[in-house]
């Protein structure tokens, strides 16, 4: 792509950036001060346009939801108002007039936010106006919103009308969602759906797809199974490309055009958009990880970066009760950005070695000074200037280091107290090898009143073993579990429908075999991280409940590496990626995948009916064409052989913060030399994951799974 080491956060940052900066370009030179090795992933501020007497032009941001939700999970408070931006609004709230001020409209471009645009300029909120589309405005809104604006008379306070194409949240470096909602897997799946709802739901994942797209700088080869959303997403998003190309002589994909390209940049190849039906594999929406963004997904309900954790009033008196505390996990994190990934008792360990790291700081600087604490420090006169000069520059640095470290003591308090309370250690080992259950196990396990006191995770654990095991399980043992299950105080409404779904899933899952065995002679040098979090942290926090309580916490959570296995996901993109690596299984999964090129006068199909996006209609979601293909749709031997460097993997009904981190692994351990500490002589892998929405396992089970077994 235009310039590969941009992540898609850093792409659409600097699109925001844009529109903030009311649509000027960025200076030329403005690029040389991004460095994408820098912590914070952020694309350096360029200079804020300015006024005729030189000062910066102070603006009004008004958005509806949506766009409310693309810019809080990339850009924080402080970042509106270096660009600007004294105050921001939901156009939705009663809001007073401001007058003679910009006012920058982020929002969609519905018949609702025309009317309130036209209104607020007819009554002279704000004046000029510089109006921003999340998405592509359709010709009969524009002239409808035109009309208006003659009839208001309010034309001479309209300065800019653009379409951004920004209809998508981004929430970690390479990871999106459409902010569609949690019914999405239902309303794909539910026969009580109209036809032309259901195609007004496709045509919004088109419009997210196809800004993601435009954001990203390339044109992709979308590849798909036969039937179902998939397959009615990728040939309406690969006609709206096509139209685009052919329609317009500067297009979006132009040199002139594209996002965040830069002077120095080289283009690269293109990707390939992976565009994949949730029930292609059910389990990673329902498992229980062990990375540190899957748990506080899961025990933590993280929603839009923003996460709420209970933390001790007072941490050396405990009676005083807990008090809530919201936290934003945002790309200027120093430690989530490095940990995100990776198991939790490697974080618990890393918290403990930054911790350590700090308290030396901070004394190298209070000994050069000859103060006894930064706090001393502040009010300090008598040290010398040079010491105190370089003491201050680097205090803010140090405070920041400190809140977001003891942001992360309370997160991993939080998620441990989880652990323990729900056994989560246990569910995620018997997980690991969850084939291997044998119906007796799992029975024993549902009636066990010590494992754990959510019910919920017993029903998850049940349906990864029922969706995984090759047993077959008769009706009368079937009545047994879910009677085991409703004793445990388990809603088993979903089983209705996992049920029919599960032949239809287990055609498309591909069974994960460790890719490489755990290092066992490092893995007790890897876990000593509980014990030394709770025995040198201690020594810090042993005044306070924290450190107690973090210590009984610790005690009793096991230790242990999750094996190396690719999920389901990950091995379909291996095979449309590098099918020269990838097992002949993926492979032959894969080989009937549909392949649509927008740039080629071939490869497309006719358009199929909107009820052929249903993903419930019988066994034709997975594997069976939908008799109305054209030709050109099907893959040659050398397309199906190709490989890619650059993915966007996109599953339609919900994404699992599972799938992400294992992508994401994948991706690391087969770029350069295709394996892990290879050379790095072969093609440097990236692969975006997005979906309809990010969902946790708990919405996924009882808002959807649940509501689709009542209508069966």
């Amino acid at each position: 792509m235009a310039a590969g080491h941009h992540s898609l956060r850093d792409r659409q940052i600097a699109s925001i950036e844009k529109i903030l900066n009311l649509n000027h370009v960025p200076s030329a030179d403005s690029d040389a001060h991004h460095d994408p090795t820098a912590a914070n992933g952020l694309i350096a501020h360029s200079t804020p346009i300015l006024d005729s007497e030189g000062d910066p032009i102070w603006k009004v941001l008004v958005f509806d939801n949506l766009g409310r939700d693309v810019i809080s999970s990339v850009l924080r408070v402080n970042d509106l108002r270096g660009w600007g931006v004294t105050i921001h609004l939901n156009i939705n709230s009663p809001r007073h007039p401001i007058p003679d001020v910009p006012v920058i409209y982020l929002l969609e471009p519905t018949p609702n936010n025309l009317q309130l645009i036209t209104s607020d300029l007819s009554r002279n909120l704000y004046s000029p106006a510089y109006i921003n589309f999340l998405s592509s405005i359709p010709r009969p809104l524009l002239e409808d919103f035109a009309a208006q604006t003659a009839t208001a008379g309010t034309s001479e306070s309209i300065a800019q009308v653009f379409d951004q194409y920004l209809n998508f949240i981004v929430g970690e470096p390479d990871l999106f969602s459409l902010g569609m909602g949690r019914e999405t897997y239902w309303a794909m799946n539910t026969a009580q759906l109209k036809d032309e709802e259901l195609d007004a739901l496709i045509d919004r994942v088109v419009s997210g797809l196809f800004s993601v797209v435009v954001t990203m700088g390339a044109i992709p080869i979308i590849r798909c199974p036969k039937g179902g959303a998939a397959e009615m997403i990728s040939a309406k998003l690969d006609r709206k490309l096509r139209d685009h190309i052919l329609n317009s002589k500067d297009n979006l994909f132009s040199t002139s055009n594209r996002r965040t390209s830069s002077p120095h940049s080289t283009p690269t190849s293109r990707p390939v958009l992976v565009i994949l039906d949730r029930n292609v594999d059910l389990i990673p929406m329902l498992s229980h990880s062990w990375t540190y963004q899957s748990l506080v997904h899961d025990v933590l309900k993280m929603h839009l970066n923003r996460i709420t954790v209970e933390t001790p009033v007072d941490e050396s008196n405990p009676a005083k009760g807990m008090v809530k505390r919201s936290y934003d996990l945002n790309s200027n994190d120093f430690f989530w950005t490095k940990n995100a990934g990776i198991p939790f008792p490697q974080v618990a360990e890393d918290i403990d070695v930054e911790l350590t790291r700090y308290k030396d700081d901070a004394n190298d600087i209070t000994k050069k000074t000859g103060a006894s604490s930064l706090e001393d420090l502040q009010n300090d006169t008598s040290s010398s200037a040079q010491h105190l000069k370089a003491a201050i520059t680097l205090l803010p640095e140090l405070r920041e280091r400190k809140a977001t470290l003891d942001m992360h003591m309370n997160i991993a308090t939080a998620l441990l107290k989880g652990i323990k309370d729900r056994q989560l250690d246990n569910f995620f080992q018997i997980e690991e090898n969850i084939t291997k259950q044998s119906k007796a196990q799992i029975l024993d396990l549902l009636k066990d009143e010590g494992k754990g006191k959510e019910p919920l995770d017993k029903l998850r654990l049940f349906i990864i073993w029922f969706l995984s095991t090759e047993q077959e399980v008769s009706r009368a043992e079937m009545e047994r579990f879910e009677e085991a299950l409703r004793t445990a105080g388990a809603d088993t409404t979903a089983l209705v429908y996992v049920k029919r779904v599960r032949e239809i899933t287990r055609m498309t899952m591909m069974t994960s075999a460790p890719t490489q065995p755990p290092p066992s002679s490092t893995s007790t040098e890897l876990f000593r991280g509980f014990s030394s979090i709770s025995n040198r942290l201690t020594d810090r926090l042993k005044d306070g409940a924290l450190g107690a309580n973090f210590e009984n916490l610790i005690s009793g959570v096991k230790n242990f590496l999750p094996e190396n296995k690719d999920l389901t996901v990950t091995k379909i993109t291996e095979s449309l990626m590098d099918p020269a690596s990838a097992s002949s299984s993926a492979i032959a999964k894969t080989e009937n995948y549909l392949y649509f090129d927008p740039r080629s006068a071939n490869a497309r199909g006719t358009m199929p009916a909107p009820s052929q996006g249903r993903n419930n209609t019988g066994g034709g979601g997975f594997g069976s064409g939908l008799g109305s293909l054209g030709p050109g749709t099907g893959a040659s031997f050398g397309q199906r052989r190709q490989g890619f460097s650059e993915a966007i993997v996109f599953t339609v009904g919900g994404g699992s913060m599972d799938e992400y981190g294992n992508l994401q692994d994948w991706a690391k351990r087969t770029s350069g030399g295709g394996a892990a500490g290879g050379a790095a002589t072969g093609p440097r892998r990236r692969v975006v994951y997005g979906s309809t929405e990010i969902v946790n396992a708990e919405e996924f089970v009882m808002g959807e799974l649940a509501r689709l077994g009542r209508e069966s």
